[in-house]
């Protein structure tokens, strides 16, 4: 019995199938001694196709029983088996998630530790929160240039420039704002899973919503860092003009004016500004840099 493993038929799209034929059968599919590659009536062309190509001569027959493949009598698992794994870990594994039918999860042997041992750091997700104008995307492309001269690689999330692509669709009503954070916090946590540090930076206005992006992620990788200052503060500085057009009823439902914000019950770090005294960047980046530090995020 021979096992060959091959693209076949070559229009397929590359899609990898397991063929067991005996030598006659072989003859059929154009091979006549498929350990030595030569092969009857094929061009040059069609011998390039061979090159993914494995084969194996085995004494033993494998034998399908309730729809397994079972071992080779000299213990060796059928080619079948190694293809499987190649391509998930239980493709009989089928799930209906939300509005998605008949999937599975794939897993994969490099996993996130791996990624966390080749770039020496560990991903998470620090996630900025705080209102208009409190210094959010300021802080975060001060924390990411300090964590890059340190040699760790980061990725900024800013809420308006996800508003420019990813969540264009979606507008600043409650409902919007809920999915927009939540289409956020998956993707902060895939990037934390690829062992990045995220750096998310976002007003995230409700507490409901913030929570639900923490429990996405493993205890202990999701940071908030509530940049609490104070409206009054936040309106003087409107870097973008929104406040005044917000109290000029131009814009509808703005946080703090006439939408809510909810300040977090409990984060890992305030940075908080008390009445004129205003904590610089430098030293702000310090206090989470030191957190990340403390807590082993900067090695693997």
């Amino acid at each position: 019995m021979s096992v060959v493993q091959a693209l076949y038929p070559p229009c397929c799209c590359g899609i990898l199938q397991i063929v067991e034929c005996g030598h006659s059968a072989m003859e059929k599919l154009g091979f006549t001694n498929f350990c030595g590659i030569d092969a009857i009536g094929i061009s040059r062309k069609r011998k390039s196709l061979l090159k993914p190509i494995m084969a194996k001569e085995d004494d033993g027959a494998s034998r399908i029983e309730d729809g397994h493949q079972v071992k080779k009598p000299n213990g060796l698992t059928p080619l079948a088996n190694h293809s499987a794994a190649l391509f998930g870990k239980n493709l009989s594994e089928m799930s209906n998630i939300g509005n998605s039918m008949n999937i599975c999860w794939h897993e994969c042997p490099i996993q996130k530790l791996d990624r966390e041992h080749l770039l020496q750091q560990k991903g998470c997700v620090i996630w900025l929160t705080g209102l208009s104008g409190s210094g959010k995307s300021t802080l975060a492309c001060f924390l990411s240039r300090s964590l890059h001269s340190r040699g760790k690689l980061t990725y900024i999330l800013d809420g308006d420039n996800i508003r420019h692509g990813l969540n264009r669709d979606l507008s600043f009503r409650a409902e919007d704002r809920s999915e927009n954070i939540r289409r956020i916090g998956e993707v902060a946590k895939l990037l934390a899973d690829a062992g990045l540090i995220c750096i998310a930076s976002l007003i995230s206005p409700y507490r409901k919503d913030r929570d639900a992006c923490r429990a996405l992620l493993p205890e202990g990788n999701f940071i908030e860092v509530f940049i609490d200052v104070p409206l009054e503060v936040c309106e003087a500085r409107d870097p973008k003009g929104l406040y005044k057009l917000a109290r000029a009823g131009k814009i509808k439902g703005f946080t703090g004016i006439d939408d809510p914000y909810e300040p977090p019950y409990s984060c890992e770090i305030v940075l908080e500004q008390k009445g004129s005294e205003c904590t610089s960047l430098g030293d702000m980046t310090e206090i989470v840099i030191s957190y990340l530090d403390k807590n082993g995020y900067l090695r693997a």
